[in-house]
């Protein structure tokens, strides 16, 4: 399905804190779940492609960042708010960044983590749903691949989108998604989760706001209760699908070997490094997810 798109719904967001839209595109740049090689378009200009939570129709979305920092973000179509709205959530624009930076003072080790990011916001999977499927998709194989075959679902069962003049491939909703074959790539086990998750969505039990208003760990033993999810998935749609701040990743080894390697601790002492993430409450996800990118940018 082609789909042409003009401006049809606008919010300008001035971030609270310090935000840099082009810091989010870089970490697009390299991080293979999103396949993103358009991210590095024009210096303060996003483009997104996904399905709107709830009513799962896709949306084009155009996120840009101003001189005076504002981000200006448009959307198009029925549910073009939602979109905005959605996107906001996706750039971590819904929280202050300034009280995050307050948070963490007790950890100098954490300060400067945060000061050498400049204005870097974790980026989130378009939504939990979204960010569920890439849980089931990556299992057991490399990450390379796993993009190809996100890639081939959303060609394939996707919507295709012309975003600002660039052509984009949404993810498909769950009802496009229950159609899924074999063919992809996909072992039948796989194919099998990937359909039952469908319905999990539609019903409401990847809803990001129900999800984010919960206890980290009453949302994450809700999450293990879904096909295909375990505790390490589980993590991964909580804290990069729904933007639950304050979930420290227990299931994380290589977040747990670079916080070993910063403090001089035992990488196997997850109680350890769990102490030390105490004195990034209630953002112990948002400095997760800088150490993460700290060592993706430094390969």
């Amino acid at each position: 399905m082609i789909t042409r798109w003009r401006p049809g719904a606008t919010a300008s967001i001035t971030p609270r804190g310090p935000f840099d839209l082009r810091a989010s595109m870089r970490f697009l740049e390299d991080f293979v779940p999103a396949g993103r090689p358009d991210a590095a378009g024009e210096p303060s200009t996003l483009r997104l492609a996904f399905p709107v939570d709830g009513c799962w129709k896709p949306a084009g979305v155009v996120a840009r960042q101003h001189a005076d920092g504002v981000v200006e973000v448009e959307a198009e179509g029925e549910s073009a708010a939602e979109a905005c709205r959605q996107a906001e959530r996706i750039l971590s624009l819904d929280f202050d960044a300034a009280e995050f930076v307050a948070a963490i003072q007790r950890d100098e080790l954490a300060v400067r983590l945060v000061t050498a990011a400049a204005g870097l916001r974790p980026v989130l999977f378009h939504s939990p749903y979204e960010a569920a499927c890439w849980a089931i998709i990556g299992q057991r194989i490399r990450q390379v691949q796993a993009a190809g075959i996100k890639r081939r679902i959303a060609e394939r069962h996707g919507s295709r989108l012309t975003v600002d003049g660039h052509s984009l491939s949404s993810f498909p909703g769950p009802e496009a998604l229950r159609l899924l074959e074999r063919p992809l790539g996909l072992p039948e086990t796989k194919v099998k989760q990937l359909r039952s998750l469908t319905a999990a969505a539609e019903q409401g039990h990847l809803d990001a706001t129900r999800l984010r208003a919960l206890p980290g760990e009453v949302a994450l033993a809700r999450l293990r209760k879904l096909p295909g999810i375990g505790p390490f998935s589980a993590e991964l749609v909580l804290i990069r699908g729904v933007g639950h701040p304050d979930v420290f990743p227990r299931h994380e080894p290589r977040l747990h070997a670079e916080m070993a390697r910063t403090y001089g601790l035992n990488a196997a002492d997850v109680d350890g490094l769990a102490r030390i993430a105490d004195k990034w409450r209630p953002y112990r996800s948002w400095v997760s997810f800088l150490f993460r990118a700290a060592t993706a940018r430094s390969r």
